[in-house]
């Protein structure tokens, strides 16, 4: 399975960027997509989730201003951000979670991270 993640940049405070990342390859059935980032000096935590079937799931700094979205067919997930922060400052990662048919455990697959600035 391969992610090509794309999106990211330098933007302003309260600016807006939308991430995107399409999954390809060998997948039998999804369990989730989602976004993670590391912001500098920190540990990678989840932004967001998108789990088949189940509710949407985000980290509570970025309720209300971030919003995760799937095309279920095309296996794609975004990650639309609004009013930015610089706090927000961070490499995205996207992540997406495939069932595995043989044992019925999941496999972990990420993206190649891209940066987002948030910076006057």
């Amino acid at each position: 399975v391969q992610l090509q993640a794309s999106g990211g940049g330098l933007v302003q405070p309260g600016g807006s960027q939308r991430l995107s990342c399409a999954a390809s390859g060998s997948i039998f059935s999804i369990n989730s997509m989602g976004w993670h980032r590391q912001r500098p000096g920190k540990q990678r935590e989840l932004v967001a989730t998108a789990p088949s079937g189940r509710s949407l799931e985000y980290l509570d700094s970025v309720k209300g201003r971030f919003t995760i979205a799937r095309d279920v067919e095309a296996n794609i997930v975004y990650l639309q951000m609004n009013d930015l922060k610089p706090d927000d400052t961070a490499v995205y990662y996207c992540n997406v979670r495939c069932n595995r048919p043989s044992d019925w455990g999941i496999d972990d697959y990420w993206g190649q991270g891209t940066l987002v600035t948030v910076s006057s």
